[in-house]
């Protein structure tokens, strides 16, 4: 309590300001949603959530008197923003006029209705412990379906059923995974139930909230027991097949691992490496490697001996991996980073006791390209044996190989190899106009700079025109 006291003081200049001048309007204001419990449990950052009976032109007029930094991009669906200077702090709020929307079973948009009281506007949010309200600037705490007691209990319950909650918004039930992965909490039995039976209803909800709200799972501290919740309701089965698609049939021999809980580890392992890139959390990270492993289903046989193989699983992961992301609304360069990375993350396994030239190297770096720093990271998580001879192998193993791209780095220019010959050069040795012969020339330059190393002018030339009289 002395934490919720502490964050609705901090706020209080700003919410005290926007309540007076709602008050003065006519209009009741209230904070509420994720801003309550974020300030109940000591956790509120500088995003603020409120609601109020006014409409939205209303709510648009009232903050351009308090800031002049208004947008209006929610506007069709009652919500408008701001940002607000009081002090030395600064805010970012939403006011939203009260809502009833509701999804038609055939429609993909919520018809968007407004309400005329707080507690029809709140027994219409998605769980109780977002259910509660403040009123400005009275501070009266409003909390008319139990939000507290479910604060409390680290429980996810619907204000209303479950049924009605997730018919009104389908994307209801991903909310259901992914605060279960952000807080920490325990979903209602009724709601885990109702979700597996509707999971379909997902169907109805754009990709682009579905990416949403996924990324957002991804980015909890700890994502395992949300995405569970997904492939235990059937909803990844709409959403991300390719997940519930790795709970492959273990053999009788238990000749392979479980490749579901692989992933699900590999994840956890990426997560703690993420101090080694430049930020956290990081959602190419963790897409890379939860989805490693995808191509695994389709390539999986049975030899002659006992043995399982995943032969190509990293090429066609990746195929897979740009589909469904590409599905997803996800950006092209979202999805080139995650099927690079998922293509690469075998490459290291060709290292061994570190008989790689520095050619290896060099050709490493040069495909890992922008995602170097990530191909580490997910090399290292993959490593899920438990084994601990063969696992400090393979991390002594990879630390070497770390080394030899940082002293190769210090050496020459590793990150953006180039041939010693540019174009313009390559068509004065060889005395040839633009076309296709001057990128032979300098490709074989390029793969010539891969193998040896950077080369003087001299040697450089030496071996074009000798590359040259020696073509057909």
């Amino acid at each position: 309590m002395a934490k919720a006291v502490a964050e609705l003081l901090r706020i209080a200049p700003v919410a005290d300001e926007l309540g007076r001048v709602f008050a003065a309007a006519g209009h009741r204001l209230f904070l509420v949603g994720g801003s309550v419990r974020d300030a109940l449990i000591g956790r509120l950052g500088h995003d603020l959530d409120f609601t109020t009976s006014a409409r939205p032109d209303e709510i648009e007029r009232l903050l351009r008197s308090v800031t002049k930094t208004v947008w209006t991009i929610g506007k069709e669906y009652g919500t408008i923003g701001a940002k607000i200077s009081v002090g030395q702090a600064e805010w970012v709020v939403e006011i939203t006029t009260f809502r009833a929307d509701v999804y038609r079973p055939e429609s993909r948009k919520p018809e968007v209705a407004y309400g005329d009281t707080l507690d029809g506007d709140l027994i219409r949010r998605d769980f109780t412990v977002n259910a509660m309200a403040v009123a400005l600037p009275e501070k009266e705490f409003h909390d008319p379906y139990g939000g507290l007691e479910d604060l409390a209990a680290r429980r996810l319950r619907t204000p209303a059923t479950p049924e009605q909650s997730f018919s009104d918004d389908p994307l209801r039930m991903m909310r259901l995974a992914r605060f279960t992965a952000q807080l920490d909490f325990e979903p209602a039995p009724d709601a885990v139930a109702a979700a597996t039976a509707m999971a379909e209803r997902i169907d109805i909800v754009s990709a682009e909230r579905v990416r949403e709200e996924l990324s957002k799972l991804l980015l909890a501290d700890r994502p395992r027991a949300g995405l569970n919740l997904l492939v235990a309701t059937g909803l990844a089965d709409r959403v991300l097949p390719e997940l519930p698609a790795l709970r492959l049939e273990r053999d009788e021999h238990h000749r392979h691992k479980d490749v579901y809980q692989h992933s699900l580890t590999v994840l956890d392992q990426a997560i703690e490496l993420e101090d080694r890139l430049p930020q956290r959390p990081d959602l190419i990270n963790r897409l890379a490697a939860l989805l490693h492993d995808v191509g695994k289903p389709k390539t999986r046989r049975f030899e002659p001996g006992g043995k399982v193989s995943f032969h190509h699983h990293d090429v066609v992961g990746a195929k897979l991996v740009k589909k469904r992301l590409a599905a997803l609304r996800y950006s092209s360069e979202e999805v080139d980073a995650v099927a690079k990375l998922v293509e690469l993350h075998l490459r290291f396994h060709g290292y061994g006791e570190g008989q790689w030239t520095d050619s290896a190297v060099r050709r490493y770096v040069r495909d890992a390209g922008d995602q170097l720093d990530r191909l580490h990271v997910l090399t290292r998580a993959d490593c899920t044996t438990r084994n601990q001879a063969k696992a400090t192998r393979l991390r002594t193993a990879y630390d070497e190989l770390e080394q030899r791209i940082a002293e190769l780095r210090e050496q020459e220019e590793l990150d953006s190899i180039r041939p010693d010959l540019d174009g313009n050069a390559i068509m004065e040795i060889l005395d040839i106009p633009p076309g296709r012969a001057v990128g032979d020339a300098y490709k074989f330059l390029l793969e010539l700079r891969m193998d040896r190393g950077p080369l003087d002018r001299e040697t450089a030339e030496a071996e074009l025109r000798t590359w040259w009289s020696s073509r057909p």
